[in-house]
């Protein structure tokens, strides 16, 4: 699996450190407000991300699970648990940006 950081989110931190700090702080804190751990976290923001049909989220949230102790298949089920939710179509779109991570792993 490639670490490397998307070319986008390197310019954005070169030119807005201070807002990018402030908003892994935010990621720190909400991480920390409560009971589920890392990877069950991972998987809720993937969800979030597949609703809002961002492909880029789904790619970090992915890297993010797996990094996180994520099986493939976790990660398949949480989205295929939307489709009742958000569709057919977002689940299948989501789940080929996922794809697109797994299989660089």
């Amino acid at each position: 699996m490639s670490d490397r950081t998307p070319r986008h989110f390197q310019r954005m931190r070169q030119q807005y450190a201070d807002v990018m700090d402030a908003l892994q702080q935010l990621g720190t804190a909400t991480a920390q407000a409560g009971p589920l751990d890392g990877a069950q976290a991972h998987l809720v923001q993937l969800a979030a991300a597949a609703a809002q049909r961002s492909e880029g989220a789904v790619h970090s949230h992915v890297r993010r699970a797996l990094k996180a102790g994520c099986t493939p298949e976790q990660i398949s089920h949480a989205l295929i648990l939307l489709v009742p939710t958000i569709g057919y179509p977002t689940v299948a779109a989501a789940l080929s940006w996922a794809f697109d991570i797994i299989d660089e792993a």
